[in-house]
């Protein structure tokens, strides 16, 4: 029984990775929750540059520019990072893991199902709240470039999924 729906249309940046004999699964982006240090920094960053317009006032007129370009600057880190996130994306195949990250310097991470000796996650107090979690994967032998990947959503389902790969008697 699938509990996650495929998407069936995985997106053309994840589907060049995929080969020829593969089936998709799921492709999924990593929680929203992933963008909750931005967020806060942003915020934050917007209330110190609120003060810091009050407390200097119409005195310095460059002073106070250089504040809200710093703010600006801020804010742009901010975008990116939700560019980046929009572009991440947590694939299971019938074969495979992946982890495709990076907006201009691509990274694919990958662990053949295979390969896969143990599996687990794990949900913070918050992750539970949320609606995500952390995988753990381990493999024979070595240190595997896909060993933990955070802030997947639906852990649950996702686990009995790859679990089901794995064990397909």
């Amino acid at each position: 029984m699938k509990l996650v729906a495929s998407s069936n249309a995985a997106p053309a940046s994840v589907n060049r990775y995929l080969l020829p004999h593969e089936q998709d699964v799921v492709t999924i982006r990593r929680h929203p929750a992933v963008l909750i240090g931005p967020v806060g920094a942003v915020l934050a960053a917007l209330v110190f540059a609120a003060i810091l317009s009050q407390t200097i006032g119409a005195n310095s007129a460059a002073t106070l520019a250089l504040v809200w370009w710093l703010w600006l600057l801020v804010l742009v880190w901010f975008v990116w990072r939700v560019a980046e996130w929009s572009v991440d994306y947590f694939v299971i195949t019938s074969a495979r893991l992946l982890l495709t990250t990076g907006l201009i310097t691509r990274q694919v991470n990958m662990m053949p199902l295979g390969k896969v000796t143990d599996m687990r996650f794990e949900r913070t107090l918050i992750g539970r709240f949320l609606g995500y979690g952390t995988f753990v994967m381990e493999s024979a032998g070595q240190d595997q470039a896909l060993s933990k990947i955070a802030f997947i959503p639906y852990p649950e389902q996702l686990y009995l999924e790859v679990v089901g790969l794995i064990f397909k008697e």
